[in-house]
């Protein structure tokens, strides 16, 4: 059965040093080093990470084994129950939750309010898994049917990336646990926080214990989720090349696995855009989450001259550029939040330097807020190139940096986009369904955009990219979720014919 212990309890959990998750309850971790977790915005230590062993993951996995016998045998419909009330807790403590990921992530509040959201309506989609799992049944010959049915695939283990401590797993576990699978996770060292509180909001809902489990620590964890025995699926979001080795060694094991890995979102604007909307929209989309998102423009190709003079300006004090230095550092509505951690601010800063030094020009310059003080702050950057070979247009920067490049023509900006290795997003910006459709049938990318520069999917429409960007099955979310944590049984069935004797007693049966 699954028992609620709603209303919930204030949020209460050990964090110097944090705990893992095993089987229902917070087990310390002692005789391994610990990770200090900082706030971006103010340097200060507020908590610490256990970096655990592979005889952690074996103590996590074994009780995931354990009540997976249990929770696989339930129906659909008492499971997805059990996640209507994990919604119910996590959308009252959302203030609660949404702090927290301000203090580890450095988040505006409006950015983390919505990325938990985001969550929330995985979970509303998971939810509806008994009408989303229902198979299909045909007589495919006279007497014999087919029909199919859908099983859990068993355990999975997923990793966190830093930058969405919420919304990343509320990707994958809804699913995982609607469809009878157990979970083991691994937050990301960097912000543990947030999710040390979802698994209270699960607990609370009355998950049986063991069904979902945390292990922290760093890759000694990953390697492990790969390499063990007992782990069915592996999902993960990250870089590139830890992306693509995660998924080799998952794969290499037999197992299934998803990898999200990273991305350069190019953005193509021409003259007839609506000009207030795309700079808007623009800022957003390469400012926001400090750029510190898999989606986030990078890169901005202006066709023509004259979309350059529209937005940029020919004094270079066009509406995107006085829009990018009206921006201001914060954590509140409107405002641009810190980097994670030092090194970020050290790696943007190499590549704006590096651009100002290979000639390009340095249109809004965000340098000046890493000395403003304590934090690691980073301000909008805005660089116009003469080359779209620089660095800062081909590899992936994660930071409040946007690139923009002239091209003279449309096929030059197609030639520019394709020839990225990554393949997450592309957006057109444009009044002409026409050229949306050129755009969005020529774009090397999985997730597109017409006037929206940050194209996430919604439910039933699955999140993933493709190229350099995603290595192994599935998508993540909406009816790709359904597929990566399922098994599919299919199954032909014959009886006796029927005689004419049956026939006839058939006919004229009466009560």
């Amino acid at each position: 059965m699954v028992s609620s212990g709603y209303p919930p309890q204030p949020l209460s959990f050990e964090r110097k040093p944090l705990q893992n998750w095993i089987k229902g309850q917070w087990k310390p971790v002692e005789g391994v080093p610990f990770c200090d977790v900082t706030d971006p915005a103010t340097e200060e230590v507020i908590a610490q990470t256990p970096m655990c062993t592979s005889a952690h993951v074996d103590e996590a996995v074994a009780a995931a084994k354990e009540a997976f016998v249990n929770w696989s045998a339930m129906t659909c419909k008492t499971r997805s129950q059990a996640l209507f009330k994990v919604k119910q807790i996590i959308e009252d403590r959302k203030d609660e939750i949404a702090k927290l990921i301000v203090l580890e992530h450095g988040k505006c509040y409006p950015e983390a309010m919505a990325s938990l959201m985001k969550g929330v309506e995985t979970i509303e989609y998971a939810c509806g898994a008994p009408a989303l799992l229902a198979g299909r049944h045909l007589e495919v010959s006279r007497g014999i049917q087919c029909y199919d049915v859908r099983e859990p695939v068993g355990i999975v283990a997923t990793v966190v990336p830093f930058n969405f401590p919420a919304m990343v797993p509320l990707w994958s576990i809804p699913m995982s646990l609607v469809t009878g699978n157990c979970v083991v996770i691994k937050p990301s060292e960097k912000v543990p926080l947030t999710f040390c509180a979802l698994v209270q909001c699960f607990k609370d809902a009355g998950l049986p214990d063991g069904v979902l489990n945390v292990v922290h620590g760093g890759r000694e964890v990953v390697e492990s989720f790969c390499d063990h025995k007992d782990i069915n699926v592996v999902t993960f979001v990250g870089s590139t090349p830890v992306a693509k080795a995660v998924a080799k060694r998952s794969r290499d094991n037999g197992k299934r696995c998803l990898a999200l890995g990273g991305a350069k979102n190019h953005l193509v604007l021409l003259e007839d855009a609506d000009l207030k909307m795309s700079c808007s929209d623009i800022c957003n989309s390469y400012a926001g989450s400090a750029g510190q998102r898999c989606m986030a423009a990078s890169v901005l190709l202006l066709v023509g001259q004259a979309s350059a003079d529209r937005l940029i300006g020919a004094d270079f004090n066009g509406p995107l550029i006085q829009a990018s230095k009206a921006l201001k550092a914060g954590q509140g509505a409107g405002e641009v939040g810190p980097l994670i951690d030092q090194a970020a601010v050290d790696r943007v800063t190499r590549y704006v330097d590096e651009a100002e030094k290979s000639g390009a020009k340095i249109l809004v310059d965000g340098r000046a807020w890493k000395s403003s003080g304590k934090g690691f702050w980073f301000g909008p950057t805005v660089i116009l190139h003469n080359k779209p070979t620089d660095p800062a247009i081909t590899d992936e920067i994660f930071g409040p940096v946007l690139s923009i490049f002239i091209c003279q023509s449309h096929e030059e900006a197609l030639q520019i986009e394709n020839a990225n290795p990554f393949g997450n997003a592309a957006c057109i910006y444009t009044s002409s369904g026409k050229w949306a459709q050129f755009y969005t049938k020529r774009f090397s990318a999985a997730m597109l955009g017409v006037n929206i520069g940050i194209p996430v999917p919604r439910e039933p429409f699955s999140f993933g990219g493709m190229n350099a960007s995603k290595f192994g099955d599935c998508d993540i979310t909406g009816e790709g979720g359904i597929n990566l944590f399922t098994l599919t049984k299919k199954i032909t069935q014959k009886y006796s014919a029927v005689t004419d004797k049956d026939d006839y007693v058939a006919a004229n049966f009466t009560r």
